[in-house]
């Protein structure tokens, strides 16, 4: 099938899942299960990939801040780079590469194996029993998992800032405390709902679409997890362009 087509089929995927979530189809045995494979299955490399864009971007920024006599702003650009872009976005591309590509497979295999088919045959709608659970999966532990990135990265920096470049940790988290707001915070949960939707029905609805035996099954692996990072990057422009008109740290008078 064509990317093309295959992209309007997630979209009408999506509409399907808004409605059966609002109307109550919610199987909750399966949604449980999901979020435990997302979630805490997923936990340690994200927590790894985090930790060290942390200490790779203090690494590049300390030095140059020290030179212009900007070290107490160290910690609170980390911290701003890592709510508002780096964690919600490298968390998701995360998933996409781990878990999209898992959902693709899986309900890719179930298609071409004619599993999907049985289960109209038993009068089950494959939406509530394999998409919902895991969209509502992604949506639920994507921010748990973007707020635990943040803390990580945060963590990552501040050693890289006391070890290598003699910053005081107090002096560090003070910066955190003064550039980060709630609204920071915020933003990087809203971002994180919204790239878990994006890449559960992407995964979700290539699985679906999956024609040709197993290399049909490998090239809808391959073409939801590119198409989902590339959504993922989009909706990212988009966000930060509607979440982040009009502020800034000088205008909150927090330097």
């Amino acid at each position: 099938m064509a990317w093309g087509k295959r992209l309007l089929a997630a979209v009408l995927l999506a509409g399907q899942v808004l409605v059966h979530i609002l109307a109550g189809k919610i199987n909750r045995r399966n949604t449980l299960e999901q979020m435990a494979l997302v979630g805490p299955a997923s936990l340690s490399i994200t927590l790894m990939t985090m930790g060290s864009v942390g200490m790779v971007f203090t690494i590049q920024v300390a030095r140059e801040f020290i030179n212009f006599g900007a070290t107490a702003a160290v910690g609170g650009v980390l911290a701003l780079a890592l709510a508002r872009e780096l964690a919600p976005v490298l968390t998701a591309v995360v998933l996409a590469g781990r878990v999209g590509s898992a959902f693709a497979a899986e309900i890719g295999t179930m298609q071409v194996t004619e599993q999907i088919d049985a289960l109209y045959m038993l009068k089950t709608d494959p939406v509530d029993y394999l998409v919902i659970p895991r969209v509502l999966a992604c949506c639920v532990m994507l921010p748990l998992l973007t707020i635990l990135s943040l803390i990580t990265g945060l963590a990552g920096g501040l050693l890289v800032a006391s070890a290598n470049f003699r910053i005081v940790s107090s002096l560090f988290l003070d910066s955190v405390r003064n550039f980060l707001q709630p609204w920071d915070i915020v933003s990087a949960m809203i971002k994180a709902v919204v790239f878990g939707a994006l890449l559960a029905v992407i995964g979700c609805s290539w699985g679906l679409t999956t024609t040709g035996g197993a290399k049909g099954v490998g090239q809808s692996t391959t073409t939801a997890v590119v198409t989902a990072m590339l959504a993922i990057f989009i909706a990212n422009f988009f966000l930060s362009w509607l979440l982040f008109q009009g502020l800034g740290i000088s205008s909150l008078g927090n330097v």
